[in-house]
């Protein structure tokens, strides 16, 4: 019975290789949790975070934005009441912080897209497109109770570095 690991940046992959476990193979992935590999990301080009979390964080080779509103960075106000003018400022602000991530859109693996009316759906995708090309990341959409300051839309992505 033979078992064989290899750590990568952080990372470590495990494997099995036996008459029994041939046809069960098995893998697993752990992460490292050290905090001297989790980085702050901030930029003055997107909004400031409203609470006790940062923009984005640096760890095990990704970055992590935390949710972005539609809000312009200078005034700390939605850019407007209308959905895709939120939808826009989202992914501009999104794209100041990867941007000061080291990374850019097509660097995004996943994003969440929260939606305050899932009506919405279309015109957030129709805007969407423009910032993701193919392959585009993977992705879910909610609609929720309510977000932050009454926004419409609410943006997090994960990107590989």
């Amino acid at each position: 019975f033979g078992v064989g690991c290899v750590s990568l940046a952080g990372a470590k992959f495990c494997g099995s290789s036996s008459s029994l476990a041939r046809s069960k193979p098995f893998a697993c992935l752990s992460i490292s949790t050290d905090a001297s590999i989790k980085e702050a990301v901030h930029t003055e080009k997107a909004p400031a975070a409203l609470g006790p979390y940062s923009q984005a964080i640096k760890a095990n080779n990704f970055v992590f934005v935390s949710g972005c509103l539609g809000l312009i960075p200078e005034t700390g106000k939605f850019v407007s009441d209308s959905v895709e003018d939120q939808t826009e400022q989202v992914l501009k602000n999104m794209g100041e912080i990867l941007k000061a991530s080291g990374v850019s859109y097509s660097s995004v693996v996943k994003t969440t897209i929260l939606l305050a009316d899932l009506n919405d759906f279309k015109k957030v995708n129709e805007i969407y497109a423009k910032y993701f090309q193919a392959p585009a990341p993977a992705r879910a959409t909610y609609q929720v109770a309510a977000l932050p300051m009454n926004a419409k839309i609410e943006v997090e992505c994960i990107a590989a570095l």
